[in-house]
């Protein structure tokens, strides 16, 4: 029985494991994204950071693979909410947050030289209930993993 236990605990953290390494990957995809995204001149700098973030959205879905991309194991919506300032400000679509931040230069419209990060949270399900009151969870039961680059807009 014992030996059972001990199975089943090596097959749930290799879930977790791989849920770990692909959502880090799939920041890592899009933040690379967002850094190449190429500046459109006819559009407002909002419109632009709308048209980098919806890039980098479609690369995190893309890059999850095989992992559950609707709720309640990760949740994007229709709208961003904006928060920080307008420099360096912070958008929100659920479990995905991007955030700009000044890298020691002037502002530009365009946010060349600007860091971006990327951070995508997954709610992985703990299906052996026995390692699953060590671990630490969410409000809906599961363990919370997280993938967070940042990366150097070019």
């Amino acid at each position: 029985m014992p030996l059972f236990f001990i199975l089943l605990g090596i097959i749930q953290f290799g879930f977790i494991f791989n849920t770990y390494v692909t959502m880090t990957n799939a920041a890592r995809d899009a933040a690379r994204l967002g850094t190449v995204y190429v500046y459109d001149r006819d559009s407002s700098k909002t419109q632009n950071d709308l048209y980098r973030n919806e890039a980098i959205k479609t690369s995190v879905l893309a890059s999850m693979s095989m992992l559950g991309k609707t709720a309640p194991y990760f949740t994007t919506g229709g709208t961003w909410s904006q928060s920080g300032t307008t420099t360096e400000p912070i958008f929100t679509q659920g479990d995905l947050v991007i955030t700009y931040k000044l890298n020691g230069q002037l502002d530009t419209d365009a946010r060349v030289g600007q860091r971006v990060t990327v951070s995508a949270t997954y709610h992985e399900d703990l299906i052996v209930p026995l390692i699953s009151t060590f671990l630490p969870k969410d409000g809906g039961g599961r363990l919370s993993l997280q993938g967070v680059v940042t990366m150097v807009i070019n």
